[in-house]
This record gives structure tokens, sequence and C-alpha cells, in this order.
């Protein structure tokens, strides 16, 4: 086609879908879009056989856009790391510190740390079982989402107990709903739903889970004796 001037139009080819949705993208969208990629590579295949270009490509970008944002894939993981344990601690306080009653804390805090674990398994595993607090650089960041958890979940706890027994069973009941949902996603991978014993409308796995937790956890708190003063 002639415009009146008598030059051609020229076709011009479209860009890469990878460059337009790049450019399309805000940088904070696109930094979550390719973390969540990288969640998925990561708890597909593991650390160690999971490339920056397999990244780059589950998420549609170039390469040179993927280490833009992170500059290598040790900063990837760790910050996907700590991602990861913001979101599942945000679930965890917002639901329990909306409840003023100290059972349905404690069982708010376990619905939220079950439907966190059953609605992304991936974010589970990359933070806690795949092998991140082994490995001398990321056990650091391990560590810290383990203990800025257990932290929120001991100020939760309304007992008249000093802070080192309190830090103490938050690591606890941190360990128990971390081991539980090992098994219940392991189980769950081999076998289909594995949680067995509930009653008509009494919720789904992860509520099932959350409501034996809570039990036991309720139990135990309420025959702890008072904070007796050190000799």
């Amino acid at each position: 086609m002639e415009h009146a001037s008598g030059t051609a139009d020229v076709e011009r080819p479209e860009p890469p879908a990878a460059e337009a949705t790049a450019r399309r993208l805000p940088a904070a969208r696109r930094r979550r879009q390719l973390l969540h990629a990288a969640l998925e590579a990561f708890a597909a295949a593991g650390y160690h056989a999971t490339s920056m270009e397999g990244i780059a490509e589950a998420a549609g970008v170039t390469k040179p856009v993927l280490y833009q944002h992170f500059g290598s894939k040790a900063e990837l993981f760790r910050e996907l790391i700590v991602t990861v344990g913001a979101d599942l601690l945000g679930a965890v306080t917002t639901d329990a510190t909306a409840e003023d009653d100290p059972y349905r804390r404690v069982l708010a805090g376990f619905r939220a740390y079950f439907r966190f674990v059953g609605d992304q398994p991936a974010a589970f595993s990359v933070l806690f079982d795949s092998g991140a607090r082994q490995a001398e650089e990321f056990a650091g960041a391990v560590r810290a989402v383990e203990s800025r958890i257990a932290s929120t979940i001991g100020d939760l706890i309304e007992v008249e107990i000093d802070a080192a027994h309190r830090e103490l069973l938050g690591f606890g009941i941190v360990g128990l709903a971390e081991t539980t949902s090992r098994l219940w996603l392991e189980r769950r991978a081999a076998t289909g739903p594995t949680v067995t014993g509930a009653a008509p409308g009494e919720g789904d796995e992860g509520d099932l889970l959350a409501r034996r937790l809570a039990d036991l956890v309720w139990a135990g708190l309420r025959a702890l004796p008072p904070a007796r003063p050190r000799p």
C-alpha cells in the first residue's frame, strides 16, 4: 500500500512474545510473575536441576529480562524463600489475630497453615522440603522464616509463662505443623486423599488436620503450670 506521497507502508514484524509481555508488565508484577515461575520450577526439579534459562522460558521472558530482576539463581532462590515465608506468616497471623477466643485462635492459625499448604504445595516444598535448610547458602534464610513464624505463634499463646518458654512452644507448634504437612503431602501425592475419620460436614483434609492439632496443642497449653521464679 502507498500513501499519497508515493511512499509505501512497511510492515514491521511483531516483537517476540516474551519481549512484548516484558514491556507490558510493571516491574513489581513482573518480579512476582518470575518468582511464581521459579517456584514451580524449583518444586518440580529441585534447585540444582533448575536453570535460569528454564525459569525464563517458563515465565515467557528472555533470560536477560530474568537477570534484570535477579542477579543469580541463588539470589532468586533466596528471595523465593523469604517471599513464601512472608506469605505463610501473613496468612497465619491474619487469621489467628482475628479471633478473640484463645482456642479459636489456635484453631484459626492451624487452619490458615494447612490451607496454605493444601493450596500451595509447591511453596511448602521449596520452603521446607527442598533440602534448602541443608545448603549452607540458604539455611540461614530458612531458619529466619521458621524463627519469625515461631515467634509470632509464641506471642499469640495466652498462658502465664516466661519468654523463653513461650519461644520454645512456638517452635514446637511450628514443628508439629511442618511435620504433619510433609506427611500429608507425601501421602496425598502417592495415594490421593488420606486423612480419614471425619464426620459428615466436618470439612476437608486440611480442616480436619487443623482441628486435630489444635485440640492437641490446646490440651497441652491448658495443662501448663504458671511460670515459676528462677531459683
